[in-house]
């Protein structure tokens, strides 16, 4: 039986792995040595073999992990992007607009797509995440927008996902980067069940038993279970203090709200917090703040039209390719961010972000409804 023996199940690249069993096509990210994070070649075999699957009657679902037990997906291969970059290559926006493309397909799949939470989900692994049917996570998720802190922003359709977080979630979330576990990815709504460590070592086997009805999505729900977490979600102590400082009209705004916190509960939360946004791009704490207002009226595919362009303004304002180089390549820890204060980041320097260097027609993404 080819549903349960795979069809086909060599790799399309080494970096990723393809396998149909009972009706399911499994996907591995397999790159455990970066924490599975996405290549080029990753993207474009991903998005082609969901295309088949989607297109094929006998297959009922996917489902999406990362190898190792260590992460799902840590997000794109930055070093490999910031190596073309010096190198004098061009063309880094094809990534971005293969990525996007990849992203919005599973957000509209047609078949349900799981997604395994399991370890590090960052940037580029939570655009594959977060388009799916039922996001998985587990004890040993670690959930995460950095981006701001290598000078790009939250994007992956995050403009669309943070910004539906309630209250001011979503924003504290895109700028600040911070990393939440379970119970708080739940809590934000960027989860929708829980499983243990034995249920995660289990699931395969379940899944290879499952019989299916004409109801597929009951007959996943039913045989994965999952749950909430037993354990309260540490959000839930600083929301109040979250919606307060956030809500404010500008980055200023919510750094000098953070610096009147004087209730003994939030203090320290509130002094960590500054910490956090002082080490972290002045223009991109303000571009994210705005995309996420604007994304809260726009409709999937626009959010990442208006993301694509705003890449496109990264590359040549050069806060990303500091970003790396300060963080992740020479790991110097002192990127020189252009301009290096908050108080210098002018209107039109954020508005350059959102004018697009495309007509509508000509945009990579104009066809992605």
């Amino acid at each position: 039986d080819r549903h349960r023996q795979g069809a086909g199940d060599a790799d399309v690249v080494d970096e990723i792995r393809f396998q149909l069993r009972n009706r399911i096509g499994h996907i591995t990210l397999n790159r455990p040595a970066t924490l599975n994070a996405l290549t080029y070649a990753m993207i474009v075999a991903l998005r082609e073999q969901l295309e088949r699957w989607a297109a094929d009657a006998d297959v009922y679902a996917v489902l999406i992990r990362g190898a190792g037990d260590k992460a799902f997906c840590a997000g794109g291969d930055v070093r490999a992007l910031y190596a073309s970059v010096i190198a004098g290559e061009t063309g880094q926006i094809h990534f971005f607009t293969e990525e996007y493309a990849l992203d919005y397909a599973i957000h509209r799949y047609p078949k349900p797509c799981i997604a395994l939470m399991d370890g590090i989900v960052l940037g580029g692994g939570m655009g594959l995440a977060q388009g799916a049917w039922l996001r998985i996570a587990t004890e040993r998720t670690r959930l995460a927008m950095p981006e701001v802190g290598i000078g790009l922003f939250p994007d992956v359709g995050a403009s669309f996902f943070l910004s539906r977080c309630s209250g001011a979630l979503g924003l504290y979330l895109g700028i600040t980067g911070v990393q939440i576990r379970a119970a708080d990815v739940l809590y934000a709504g960027l989860g929708d069940t829980w499983l243990s460590a034995d249920k995660v070592a289990s699931l395969d086997r379940l899944l290879d038993a499952l019989t299916w009805s004409s109801d597929h999505r009951a007959d996943l729900l039913k045989t994965i279970g999952g749950t909430a977490t037993t354990s309260l979600p540490p959000l839930t102590d600083f929301r109040p203090a979250i919606d307060q400082h956030f809500a404010r009209a500008s980055v200023a705004e919510i750094v000098a709200s953070l610096e009147r916190e004087t209730r003994p509960r939030y203090n320290a939360w509130a002094a960590q917090t500054l910490a956090i946004l002082g080490k972290r791009s002045p223009t991109m704490l303000c571009v994210t703040r705005e995309a996420i207002r604007r994304g809260r009226d726009m409709a999937l595919a626009d959010c990442f039209r208006m993301e694509l362009a705003m890449v496109h303004e990264c590359f040549s304002q050069g806060d990303f390719i500091e970003g790396i180089r300060a963080l992740i390549v020479d790991k110097d820890n002192t990127p020189r961010w252009n301009p290096p204060r908050l108080a210098e980041v002018k209107d039109e320097m954020v508005a350059r972000f959102f004018t697009s260097p495309w007509t509508a027609e000509a945009h990579p993404l104009a066809n992605l409804e």
